[in-house]
């Protein structure tokens, strides 16, 4: 089907760049020249949005876009650019480790002050936090485990027979009904949140958009492998002692017992996973590849990075009693996916 309108609707533009996109994916307007992307703020909503657009087609589209656009190559040739321009800067911009072993080190230590959103939220955090929190999410936790699956076809041995494993339980081991984005609707349902897939997409902030286009960036370029299995490792490392902090915020502020599943779940589930991860999908990679060894590391770091910009967004505002999202959250009805 060529019109494929079972999609999210497009989201209203945050700038010339995202709007001429937006126009362009409704036949309505021209793209933008590829060098007006050198102007833009590589982390700002414009350019954030307009590469999330992009990106999209590669996984659900939108309502009313053609699927074709996919390989549209004016598309894609823009979508270079703003590739370019993010990823320029986090090169620049990402604290880089010595090495490989001390970037893994440094993701097995907790932070001291506990001044983390998931410490937050554990020790602070209201209910209305919590459906912010989930509503940022939920661009990429409705697609969860989707960005890592493109590297698959680029790995081999053991680095690919362990990233199949872990995936496999990412996607419910077969179980339609424990499939993690599955888990994520339910969660988002006792939240009194819309689970229909990109529902969030306006009210999210350019700091949540920039983590889910890291994740796509990597995983669509072959020669970016590396630090897609850096990013994975990273979130597999770092998400076992966040999520029981999140699970005993979604049981202190009565969420609803789907919204502390999907963190008890991960709790368990990631645990094992970090171990496979380090010692066969990084050790397995770098039997076959040492010279990915830096890409590794730099997953790592980019990672951290966007990261910390999302987590020092979510809490300036929070601790300001304002909300984090673009669009705050309405009393919602209800949607199945």
């Amino acid at each position: 089907m060529d019109d494929d309108r079972r999609g999210p609707q497009l989201p209203p533009a945050r700038g010339p760049l995202s709007a001429a996109v937006t126009a362009y994916l409704r036949d309505t307007g021209p793209l933008p020249r590829t060098g007006d992307a050198d102007d833009a703020d590589p982390y700002g909503d414009d350019l954030q949005l307009a590469l999330y657009l992009c990106y999209e087609l590669h996984y659900r589209g939108f309502a009313g876009v053609a699927a074709r656009r996919e390989w549209d190559p004016d598309l894609l040739r823009l979508r270079s650019a703003l590739e370019d321009r993010f990823l320029t800067a986090l090169r620049a911009d990402t604290p880089g480790h010595d090495g490989l072993d001390e970037a893994l080190a440094d993701l097995l230590v907790e932070p001291v002050d506990g001044s983390g959103v998931s410490h937050y939220l554990a020790d602070e955090g209201e209910l209305w936090q919590l459906r912010e929190y989930a509503a940022q999410r939920s661009l990429y936790h409705l697609k969860e485990a989707d960005p890592h699956a493109w590297v698959l076809p680029r790995l081999w041995g053991r680095a690919k027979a362990a990233m199949a494993a872990v995936e496999f339980d990412e996607y419910g081991g077969g179980r339609a009904a424990r499939v993690h984005a599955r888990l994520f609707a339910d969660l988002m349902r006792d939240l009194g949140l819309d689970t229909a897939y990109g529902r969030y997409l306006d009210a999210a902030s350019a700091e949540a958009l920039a983590t889910v286009n890291l994740m796509s960036l990597f995983g669509l370029h072959r020669e970016l492998r590396g630090a897609l299995v850096g990013h994975f490792a990273a979130v597999e490392i770092t998400s076992s002692p966040g999520s029981r902090r999140l699970a005993g915020a979604m049981r202190r502020t009565g969420a609803g017992p789907a919204a502390e599943f999907f963190y008890d779940e991960h709790v368990e589930a990631d645990a094992v996973h970090e171990q496979v991860v380090r010692h066969e999908v990084i050790a397995g990679l770098l039997e076959e590849e040492p010279h990915l060894a830096g890409d590794v590391a730099f997953g790592i770091d980019a990672t951290g990075h966007l990261e910390d910009r999302l987590a020092g967004r979510l809490l300036a505002d929070w601790r300001a009693g304002r909300s984090s999202l673009r669009v705050p959250l309405e009393t919602e009805t209800v949607s199945v996916s």
